[in-house]
């Protein structure tokens, strides 16, 4: 079985190909944005299973298919909500919802190896009525408090009073702009996903930030940039180097 993956994030894409390496499924190429992948398409054979990123860094990854006739299985890994997951469901593709868990990817695999499909089946997708399904009007609703256990009492926090949002010493914190942090019960991928992707932008393994707490931004070594926010001094607050372009396209 021949395997490739298009993610625009690296190191997801690596994440995943270590994930289905445990499972014994080689991936042959990792590509990482639209115009890239219709090149190598163009100049290779298709491979029989690929696992797409719905947003890639030059635009959705539907772009592929619509420009060219691929009779790959697809597996799409997707952080979009579960009303959009519908309309992969109603044309027959199958999914996997970030972060990815092994158990959900073995059986994704599973799934895609009982339903084989014929070489010289295409994979027949309605991209329009998935672009419709993933401007539904009834938009996600993120989250917008947070509940605070301190001691025998509990404190509610809005979203707007957040400064960022960090991990440390396998916690993870919220910090305020009264220059506070609290303890969280989540982790930061769960966060990551619940949070307004329009106001919160995970910049490394270890913040998520919102826009409006960004004072300054320093250029950094090694092709980063430093974040300079109202309070928050314990550490500096470094954009990962892979993720420098996504965040100058985010606070434009």
């Amino acid at each position: 079985m021949t395997t490739i993956i298009i993610e625009d994030e690296k190191p997801a894409a690596r994440l995943l190909q270590r994930k289905l390496s445990k499972l014994n499924i080689e991936v042959g190429v990792m590509l990482h944005s639209v115009e890239e992948s219709i090149e190598w398409f163009s100049n290779n054979e298709h491979p029989d299973l690929i696992f797409l990123d719905i947003q890639l860094s030059d635009g959705l990854s539907f772009e592929i298919f619509e420009k060219m006739e691929i009779k790959s299985a697809v597996i799409f890994t997707t952080a979009y909500d579960e009303y959009a997951l519908k309309a992969f469901k109603l044309n027959s593709i199958d999914y996997l919802l970030k972060p990815i868990d092994e158990d959900d990817l073995e059986a994704a695999i599973s799934k895609y190896k009982t339903r084989l499909p014929k070489p010289e089946t295409n994979l027949s997708l309605d991209f329009e009525q998935i672009r419709k399904m993933l401007s539904n009007p009834f938009e996600k609703n993120y989250k917008k408090r947070f509940t605070i256990k301190i001691g025998q009492h509990l404190k509610v926090i809005s979203s707007d009073e957040i400064e960022c949002i960090f991990s440390e010493n396998k916690g993870t914190y919220i910090h305020t702009f009264d220059n506070r942090s609290y303890l969280l019960e989540s982790t930061l991928e769960v966060l990551e996903n619940e949070l307004d992707p329009k106001e919160f932008y995970r910049i490394s393994r270890k913040f998520i930030i919102p826009l409006k707490s960004v004072k300054e931004i320093v250029v950094y070594s090694n092709s980063r940039l430093k974040v300079i926010l109202p309070s928050y001094k314990e550490d500096e607050v470094i954009v990962s180097r892979e993720k420098v372009s996504d965040f100058k396209n985010w606070i434009r």
